[in-house]
């Protein structure tokens, strides 16, 4: 199915929806179960599925089919997702085997010298930051800061409960009295506009300490 896998890419990195739906449709079961394996967290683990797909539409065009199946990659940008988002909550993730990541029939030596050319997550340990990286964050929060304040009650409401108060979609559907799909339609579309005004390098994950941080302020 790795032909029929490009093609959606391909499609998805054209901005077709229809395409990324499929592919969700596909694999949204095996990267929700490459979450839990690492975390107890049911609600967590259905925001890792969300947050690896929209990472799926936001980068599609970085997909590159010789350096493994898409399957793979996603379940990559998923462990990597799972890990960040246990940091931020100031737990240590489980380790897990090389085999846990490795594709088919492929060697522990061949897994770890693709993950590492491929700039993948291999480690649980935290790196310190430089003065460039703050600098880095500090513009990010600001440029975030704004952002929100641009975005409509509603979808900036759904983000600051995601990531200031770190709820799952099914808790913020209960506090608010909405249905799970306005939830993750307002969610959806709040990361969108987020992802307009920052640029296409914007992944929730990525500034979800910065996004705690400008929501606080």
């Amino acid at each position: 199915m790795t032909g029929e896998d490009s093609g959606l890419v391909r499609a998805v990195a054209s901005g077709s929806e229809d395409a990324l739906v499929q592919l969700y449709d596909r694999y949204s079961g095996a990267v929700y179960a490459t979450a839990r394996r690492l975390t107890t967290d049911r609600g967590l683990a259905e925001d890792v599925v969300q947050e690896t797909f929209l990472a799926l539409w936001n980068r599609a065009e970085q997909y590159d089919p010789t350096m493994g199946s898409l399957p793979a990659w996603l379940l990559t940008i998923a462990r990597n997702r799972t890990i960040d988002r246990l940091r931020a909550l100031g737990r240590r993730p489980p380790t897990m085997p090389v085999s846990d990541v490795a594709l088919f029939d492929e060697s522990d030596t061949a897994t770890l010298e693709r993950l590492v050319a491929g700039g993948a997550v291999v480690g649980a340990g935290q790196p310190v930051m430089g003065p460039a990286a703050i600098l880095d964050e500090n513009e990010l929060r600001t440029s975030l800061a704004v952002a929100l304040a641009e975005l409509p009650d509603v979808e900036r409401t759904v983000l600051v409960l995601a990531y200031r108060d770190e709820l799952s979609q099914s808790e913020i559907a209960e506090r608010l009295g909405w249905p799970i799909g306005t939830v993750k339609t307002r969610t959806r579309r709040a990361l969108f506009r987020m992802r307009t005004a920052l640029g296409p390098g914007f992944t929730p994950i990525d500034a979800s300490g910065a996004a705690v941080a400008a929501v606080d302020g």
